[in-house]
């Protein structure tokens, strides 16, 4: 290598500083210049601490089912569910999941939701404070004991909507909103698996949450009949988690 003359070294420390004063302008010119606010993503409307519907604009609906009863009829209505393609919310009773810790895994393993509807479904609204928690910490243990989550969806016992004391403390388990329903197919009553259709197709609409159960033969027999309707009308049954997002 020959030998740097001064004239060189000059050269070279100035073109050094030109690249620096560059990048300088560059990071300052990003700081300069924010995205403008029109362009921005609107952020998402929040949800109110209890939900009895989704988004009425878009053709979804939620199946939401008390998770009790019968394992055979439990696994016979989420079998006809995935027949026609449908995904479901099953809001399970703690002491239900004692008797049959299997059907957790069967819930998630069809990529259906599951949600907490208290330990033992009694009047949790008409509950002290230490019992209502109780309640819900009970359940929301045997989820985490069994799927590794608590889930995402509370539904009180034994009333569709929460008091505020039931609300807070579902939120303090780590549930953000009570899950209620628009649509109550009357199934517990036991009116016949064509009364119990035409009820939920009467007043099912999109976003509508339709509230059903494990444990009784006329949902079972309903349950076709209502998902081939939803079908012909463009309305995709889905979990609750995805008529929400």
């Amino acid at each position: 290598m020959g030998r740097v003359t001064a004239t060189e070294r000059r050269a070279v420390l100035l073109a050094g500083a030109g690249l620096a004063l560059a990048a300088g302008c560059a990071t300052r010119n990003a700081v300069a210049h924010p995205v403008p606010a029109s362009s921005r993503a609107p952020a998402p409307p929040a949800l109110p601490a209890q939900l009895t519907h989704g988004p009425r604009d878009r053709p979804r609906v939620a199946l939401t089912f008390h998770g009790g009863g019968d394992p055979a009829t439990a696994r016979a209505l989420l079998t006809e569910a995935e027949k026609h393609g449908a995904r479901v919310t099953v809001l399970a009773v703690g002491t239900w999941l004692d008797a049959h810790p299997d059907l957790a895994r069967r819930i998630r393993d069809g990529s259906h939701d599951l949600g907490n509807h208290t330990l033992r479904h009694l009047d949790i609204n008409a509950m002290s404070e230490a019992e209502a928690r109780a309640e819900i910490a009970g359940c929301a243990e045997r989820l985490k004991r069994l799927t590794g989550s608590v889930g995402s969806w509370f539904r009180p016992s034994r009333s569709p909507t929460a008091s505020p004391l039931v609300t807070r403390l579902a939120q303090e388990a780590g549930y953000p909103h009570v899950l209620s329903y628009d649509v109550d197919s009357l199934d517990f009553t036991s009116p016949g698996a064509a009364a119990v259709a035409r009820k939920v197709l009467a007043e099912i609409r999109e976003g509508s949450v339709v509230s059903l159960h494990f444990g009784y033969d006329d949902t079972v027999a309903a349950l076709p009949v209502v998902l081939e309707e939803l079908d012909r009308r463009g309305l995709a049954a889905v979990t609750t988690t995805e008529l929400f997002s």
